[in-house]
């Protein structure tokens, strides 16, 4: 085993003991409603989609339901999470795409959830872990940032950090290892300001050994 996978295999041990719950905080009750939250949380707080979600899936709680919505509708059900009328649009269009494309069903591969309007590879990836069971490696800001500052990747560019850590971590914990990024990312190692004395991962990090 090289170095990389050992320290990444170390990296995923030391979180599960600190989150043993790897979960997504977006509250949903379906493949579709998670989809659609993921949709909305792109430069959003997760929080803040969890505050808007319930009165848009009361509203239209279906696939068919929200391909029939009237587009300016679902703009004022989301209007909080900014961006709304790409979001609005997106929303609307993707639930057509599924039912006539997919049968009704969130597509199980990311090449044909990348289709969908608005869906990119991080969105796909959480639905293919999430939903499906998948390996995935979901390439958030959290994840990419954390990556970087322990040494497992060296780039910006999710698609290159996402293809990185797919060759590093465990297939079996890819999606639960970046879930649990995102809460040591929220909770201690926050942008600008990591908390770096009560890290778990200090002892494997790049930037905190560097000084």
């Amino acid at each position: 085993m090289n170095k990389l996978k050992e320290k990444a295999r170390q990296a995923e041990v030391l979180l599960r003991r600190e989150y043993p719950q790897a979960l997504c905080s977006l509250e949903y009750e379906d493949p579709f409603q998670l989809l659609a939250a993921v949709r909305l949380s792109a430069q959003c707080t997760d929080a803040r989609v969890n505050l808007v979600t319930p009165g848009l899936f009361e509203a239209y709680p279906t696939v068919q339901a929200m391909a029939n919505a009237p587009v300016e509708q679902v703009e004022k059900l989301i209007h909080s999470c900014g961006f709304y009328r790409a979001r609005a649009r997106d929303l609307v269009a993707l639930s057509k795409m599924i039912l006539e494309d997919f049968g009704g069903k969130v597509p199980d591969s990311i090449e044909k959830l990348t289709l969908l309007p608005g869906v990119g590879r991080k969105t796909a990836n959480l639905i293919m872990g999430d939903v499906y069971g998948q390996p995935a490696v979901v390439a958030d800001t959290h994840v990419i940032r954390i990556s970087n500052l322990l040494g497992l990747a060296d780039s910006k560019n999710p698609l290159k950090v996402e293809m990185q850590l797919r060759e590093l971590l465990p297939p079996e914990h890819s999606n639960d290892f970046c879930h649990r990024c995102v809460l040591h990312g929220r909770d201690v190692c926050i942008a600008r300001r990591p908390k770096c004395g009560v890290c778990t991962l200090s002892g494997i990090c790049d930037f905190f050994g560097a000084g």
